[in-house]
């Protein structure tokens, strides 16, 4: 439909239609650009509540304008995560993702040993790591104790 140039009387309202232009223009770009971000949260042990926890990170993300990619969530639909080479080809992808991200973000208190793997990666690819706690406030550096999912 767009913006009218034109005021409800029919007069011509050049600073209203530019301002209005303007405004549209900006919802425009920011719809149309979304970085990539990896969601990086523990899987394994209490398998149930941390595919909620990782389904609530990825709403944060949406909701702070980002496309979430969290592998954790995708793979084990039809990858076997107990099984040791269809973990580790899972853990492949999630890597091959990775590389196609903006920013990896890591969530929660506790570093699983996927995770921990995923964040060494990233550290070594330089690629920028943002930590959240599990009330997804950011936090300068991760406090946590790795191993413990």
């Amino acid at each position: 439909m767009g913006v009218s140039r034109y005021n409800s009387e029919g007069y011509p309202d050049p600073t209203t239609y530019g301002a209005l232009s303007n405004i549209e223009n900006e919802m425009k770009a920011a719809r149309a650009y979304r970085p990539i971000v990896y969601v990086c949260s523990p899987f394994s042990g209490n398998v149930e509540e941390n595919t909620a926890n990782a389904r609530k990170y990825c709403r944060f993300a949406v909701e702070h304008g980002y496309i979430p990619i969290a592998p954790h969530l995708l793979y084990p639909q039809f990858l076997n995560d107990n099984d040791p080479v269809e973990r580790e080809l899972g853990l492949h992808f999630g890597n091959v993702l990775m590389s196609h991200c903006a920013e990896v973000w890591v969530f929660g208190e506790t570093i699983s040993t996927g995770m921990d793997t995923e964040i060494r990666r990233a550290k070594r690819k330089n690629y920028r790591l943002r930590y959240f706690n599990s009330t997804l406030e950011e936090v300068p550096d991760i406090k946590c104790r790795k191993g413990e999912t």
